[in-house]
C-alpha cells in the first residue's frame, strides 16, 4: 500500500519537515558521487553497525562512537529506499510537526530515530551489516499520528495483481496494518540474523512515536482539521 496524501489540514507550514526531507536527499546526492569503494567506507563510518553499538555501549557508554545512531537516518541504499521514506515523511509529518511544533518535531524525529537504531542493534547486535536509513525515525512519526489523528483518512494507491485502485483508509487502519507487517517481519528475522531490512528500527522508532504522543509531546490542539 502506498500512501498518496491524508485528509488532516495543516495549521502551520511544516518547515522543519520539509527541511528533514531535503537534507535526506542532499545527503543521497552526495552519495551519487561516490565510488563503490568510497560509498562502502561512508556507509559504515556513518552507519549503524550493530555489534560495533553493542560493543560501545557495553564496555565504553556513551561517546562519540555512537554518533552513527543519528548519522545513520540519513543514509539510504538507493532510490526506492530514499523515495519510500520520504513519502511517507511527507504525507503524514506536517501534521505531527504541525501538533509538536517545529523544534520538538525535529527533537522527536531524532529521538525516534535513536530509538528505532537501539532496537536493531537489540534485536541482531552480532550483525556486522550497516542499517542505514530514516525509517525508524519516520516510523517514529507514524507512531505519534496513530495516536493523534486516528480517524484521518489515508488516500491509498492499492495494488491488487495487475490492478491498481486508489481508495481511502482510515489512519486508524492503515497505520495498524502497517505495523503488523513490521512485527511480523520482525519476528521472522530474529531467526536469521543479518536481515537486509531493519525491521525492528521500524518497531522500536514507531514504539517510541506513541510513546512520545501519550506523553504529550504536543503542544497544539488534537481536534481533526479536514482538508477542503
Amino acid at each position: 500500500m502506498i500512501p498518496l496524501r491524508d485528509s488532516v489540514r495543516s495549521r502551520s507550514f511544516p518547515i522543519v519537515n520539509i527541511l528533514l526531507i531535503l537534507a535526506n536527499c542532499y545527503v543521497f546526492w552526495q552519495e551519487l558521487f561516490l565510488s563503490d569503494r568510497g560509498l562502502d567506507i561512508f556507509v559504515r563510518q556513518y552507519g549503524v553497525i550493530p555489534a560495533k553499538i553493542h560493543s560501545i555501549l557495553a564496555l565504553q557508554g556513551l561517546s562519540w562512537g555512537l554518533l552513527p545512531l543519528v548519522t545513520a537516518m540519513f543514509l539510504h541504499g538507493g532510490w526506492l529506499h530514499l523515495l519510500g521514506n520520504m513519502l511517507y515523511l511527507w504525507v503524514f509529518g506536517d501534521n505531527v510537526e504541525d501538533r509538536m511544533g517545529h523544534l520538538k518535531y525535529l527533537l522527536f524525529y531524532l529521538a525516534a530515530g535513536v530509538a528505532g537504531n537501539l532496537a536493531q542493534v537489540w534485536a541482531d547486535p552480532a550483525s556486522g551489516v550497516p542499517a542505514i536509513g530514516a525509517s525508524g525515525a519516520v516510523a517514529g512519526v507514524l507512531g505519534a499520528y496513530f495516536i493523534w489523528y486516528p480517524r484521518a483518512r489515508i488516500l491509498t494507491l492499492v495494488p491488487i495483481f495487475i490492478f491498481i485502485s486508489i481508495v481511502e483508509i482510515p489512519a486508524l487502519v492503515y497505520l495498524f496494518f502497517w505495523f503488523g507487517l513490521q512485527v511480523l517481519n520482525g519476528l521472522v528475522s530474529l531467526s536469521s540474523p543479518g536481515a537486509i531490512v531493519a525491521w525492528w528500527a521500524h518497531i522500536g522508532g514507531f514504539l517510541a512515536g506513541i510513546t512520545g504522543a501519550l506523553l504529550s509531546w504536543g503542544e497544539g490542539d488534537t481536534s481533526y482539521h479536514p482538508r477542503n
